[in-house]
């Protein structure tokens, strides 16, 4: 039924048509027609609902905490009743894992059922084994249609649905893993779990791309989107919020795949300190990541370049930014880059994307070109202009402290910035003239 009914009406006699006429047919008057159009959606709608303001009391609810702190931090602490997230990654990254570790840690307090679209009752229950969770009171069902599924929970009453995975889910007659599937079954979830307060966690298949595959329509309608990454190096894996409407987003936990499940790595900034070399190239620096700094180590290789053309290979870290970074030096200090192959890269499988490491990109190019190191456990921060002017950045407090905790001897920064005391460990820089004087002759 059409919600908005078209009409004509003469202005002369007001007399009705469903279609234009030149000449009303009731007072012979002519060009007298002019459109009405007429909302049928409102006319027939009587229900009405009582407004409310913000200064109305709200039932917060309580979140649902899994004793994982790297997950429980990233969701912003705990799971919220009521709402939808989806957890995306690569194939093999561990997110089967994840979720089984987390249902089988809040079925001890809550009603949980683990619901796979993808692998058999026998499957889930070797990976429990593996994992050490075969005994808990996790709840299993292997189903794929959405409306058993819901009506089964329905039946069933449950606090939390893990899902696995939702591009494998589909309504009756519907077609697996379509656009317009896919957009329904999210939506039919999302309704779910605000009209039965059910918290419900999906994984979601990802592209060739990295993101997640479908119509972006599902980013929208879920209220946490998390992304389960991997560095291949360490088997570290990093968890990711990009959203979150119950919590800070850009906020990470971090992982490290074992081989009875994942665990949990709270002390990663003290990992990397530790590991750091104090060699040529090598600086530490902070980066906030979500509501913590986490300190990573920059490594750059300078070398002559063989070919007509120099090499840029550069990785955890915006391009653009180390060349732009390094057109500044050799335009100031006479540092001929544009003739040397330029490596450089992000310990860790980190991605920096702060403003903040540009004068630490720039220690790390000029001490791997001159083949001098600095003091060891070094930190930089601070922020490069176009005109070769070191510049303060925002929560330098906060990333100082922090370097301090896990044992970083000396920072640079620069002159400008304003740090609480004591100052003995910290060297202050007004413009890249000065970065030359730590690399003497």
């Amino acid at each position: 039924m059409s919600k908005l009914k078209q009409n004509f009406v003469c202005k002369n006699c007001r007399f009705n048509s469903p279609k234009w006429l030149g000449c009303c047919p009731e007072c012979d008057t002519w060009s007298s027609f002019e459109e009405k159009v007429e909302n049928t959606l409102l006319k027939n709608c009587n229900t009405t609902v009582t407004l409310k303001t913000l200064k109305d009391k709200i039932n917060i609810p309580e979140r649902l905490k899994s004793n994982i702190s790297e997950w429980d931090r990233v969701l912003g602490g705990g799971i919220v009743p009521g709402s939808l997230s989806i957890l995306t990654g690569d194939p093999g990254v561990g997110k089967s894992t994840l979720l089984l570790q987390i249902a089988n840690i809040l079925s001890s307090l809550h009603e949980v059922v683990y619901i796979s679209s993808e692998e058999s009752l026998d499957q889930i229950q070797l990976r429990a084994q593996r994992i050490g969770c075969q005994d808990s009171n996790l709840k299993f069902l292997d189903n794929s249609d959405l409306q058993t599924i819901l009506s089964t929970i329905k039946s069933s009453p449950a606090t939390i649905i893990i899902l696995d995975s939702i591009q494998n889910c589909c309504m009756q007659n519907g077609n697996f893993g379509s656009a317009s599937q896919l957009r329904d079954v999210t939506f039919e979830l999302m309704k779910f779990a605000k009209q039965e307060n059910v918290a419900i966690i999906a994984t979601g298949h990802v592209t060739k791309d990295g993101i997640i595959a479908g119509p972006r329509t599902i980013e929208h309608l879920v209220d946490t989107v998390l992304y389960l990454q991997t560095d291949d190096k360490n088997q570290t894996r990093i968890l990711r919020s990009v959203k979150n409407r119950f919590g800070s987003v850009n906020e990470i936990g971090f992982f490290e795949m074992s081989s009875d499940g994942l665990k949990e790595v709270s002390n990663f900034s003290q990992q990397l300190v530790s590991e750091a070399s104090n060699s040529t190239g090598s600086v530490l620096v902070s980066s906030f990541e979500g509501s913590r700094p986490i300190i990573v180590e920059l490594q750059a290789l300078i070398v002559p370049s063989s070919f007509g053309m120099p090499q840029r290979v550069i990785t955890g870290i915006d391009h653009k930014q180390v060349i732009l970074i390094a057109a500044i030096l050799e335009k100031y200090l006479h540092v001929k880059f544009s003739a040397q192959d330029i490596f450089f890269k992000v310990s860790g499988g980190i991605k920096l994307k702060e403003q903040t490491t540009d004068l630490a990109i720039a220690l790390s190019l000029l001490s791997s070109y001159f083949q001098k190191s600095l003091p060891a456990k070094s930190l930089a921060l601070g922020e490069i202009s176009l005109t070769g002017q070191i510049k303060p950045i925002s929560q330098a407090q906060g990333h100082v402290k922090e370097g301090r905790t896990f044992g970083i001897e000396k920072f640079f920064l620069a002159s400008s910035q304003k740090i609480e005391e004591p100052k003995k460990d910290c060297t202050f820089l007004s413009s890249v003239y000065e970065l030359l004087k730590l690399f003497p002759e």
